[in-house]
């Protein structure tokens, strides 16, 4: 059965590869075969996450610091693996900023009234337009394959849902200053889900698929309040461990999911069907 979700020797972009689930997307590759190329802005974390996947699973995995907002360093990055390794065979779209609740003691930052705008631009110029981008070249390049390839984008059950602002409540605070999950991180992750179903009918005559995930959130050290009031609201009782995301991952990017295209996968223990 292992031959179903073979990766061997296909050569997976992998954006935003350094952080939280970018390094499990590239362990699951290296774990079946694939040649991970890590994208990412620190060409220093780059290089460790590298040596560590090729020391632990005996594969090729090569770092590059590239700026996905930055066409000319995607247009020079695609030539670089068009030399060494000729062809690629799948890209996830994973980079994003991650926009705090609350992360400045200015006045309530995150609110909507207050949002800077540089901010926004940030926050869209990275998980929009830099998805977009890379979709634009090494998707390209990922067309040109006789037998097509892949496009994995990485939304978030908050693309499909509204976030729970009450889940960010201070007591103590008034209204206008409670903190809120920014509205960057739902139009970013709403606008890849309608990434996915363009791209997914775009070069489908190429054979190239398109589908998007919509992970959960994530154990990572939170607030123990904010735990219990998250595992609330999620039917499995838990977040996911950052691990729990390789197999479907995986299943996407193998010959396995050859006719799954255009979907649209929750991964949330339930909480967006709730």
């Amino acid at each position: 059965m292992e031959h179903l979700f073979s990766l061997k020797d296909k050569v997976i972009i992998i954006t935003g590869a350094t952080g939280l689930l970018g390094s499990q997307h590239a362990e699951v590759v290296a774990e079946a075969g694939g040649i991970p190329i890590l994208l990412d802005l620190n060409q220093k974390n780059c290089d460790e996450l590298s040596n560590r996947i090729q020391t632990k699973y005996n594969v090729e995995a090569v770092g590059y610091k590239v700026d996905i907002t930055n066409e000319e360093e995607i247009l020079e990055n695609v030539a670089l693996i068009k030399k060494k390794f000729n062809s690629i065979h799948a890209l996830i779209n994973n980079a994003a900023n991650n926009p705090k609740v609350e992360d400045s003691s200015e006045k309530a930052f995150s609110r909507l009234e207050n949002f800077p705008l540089s901010v926004w631009n940030s926050d869209l110029a990275v998980g929009l337009t830099g998805s977009y981008l890379c979709a634009k070249h090494y998707g390209h390049l990922i067309s040109t394959n006789a037998n097509g390839g892949t496009i994995l984008n990485i939304s978030s059950d908050l693309g499909i849902i509204a976030p729970d602002q009450r889940l960010y409540r201070r007591n103590g605070l008034p209204d206008d200053l409670q903190p809120v999950k920014p509205v960057t991180y739902s139009v970013v992750k709403a606008g890849l889900i309608g990434l996915t179903r363009y791209l997914a009918t775009y070069w489908a005559e190429k054979n190239v698929r398109c589908n998007a995930i919509c992970p959960g959130g994530v154990e990572n050290n939170q607030n123990e309040d904010f735990l219990k009031e998250v595992k609330s609201r999620i039917p499995l009782g838990r977040m996911a461990k950052k691990d729990e995301y390789k197999g479907l991952v995986l299943f996407l990017l193998s010959d396995s999911a050859s006719y799954l295209n255009g979907s649209i996968i929750s991964a949330d223990g339930g909480r967006s069907v709730w």
